[in-house]
């Protein structure tokens, strides 16, 4: 049933459309700040050159741009953009109104059941990217 819900959200596309793997690099920009493109394709498990070319399509896109490392003179960090800021809050808020919509559909049972367990998944979510990190 979790594996359910999971290829939903995976196939759950905003308004924008963005893939997962971009939503999940414009969110990493977001919360941890400018990133090298080798750390954001370790940490996505994707590969240099698939990151190279996502990160190319996102600087197209005007939803991130390349900036000087300021501990690495021949470096280079990407940013997140308030574009990309942007497209990050109208596709978290598809997502809202999508599961406000689908709750509409359970009975007040089910959906309490679901309301008290997100503390414990919430927390499960931050023990996975924590293992994940290393």
């Amino acid at each position: 049933m979790l594996a359910q819900l999971v290829r939903y959200l995976r196939q759950l596309e905003g308004p924008d459309n963005p893939s997962s793997i971009a939503l999940a690099v414009l969110r990493r920009l977001v919360d941890e700040g400018p990133g090298r493109v080798t750390d954001l394709a370790r940490l996505t498990r994707a590969s240099q050159p698939g990151m190279t070319q996502l990160v190319g399509r996102l600087e197209k896109s005007a939803l991130v741009r390349r900036v000087p490392d300021p501990n690495d003179g021949r470096g280079v960090l990407v940013e997140v953009t308030q574009g990309g800021r942007d497209l990050l809050a109208r596709t978290y808020a598809h997502y809202a109104a999508t599961f406000d919509r689908l709750f509409e559909q359970l009975d007040a049972d089910d959906s309490a059941a679901i309301v008290q367990a997100l503390p414990a998944l919430s927390r499960l979510a931050e023990a996975g990217e924590k293992e994940s990190a290393g």
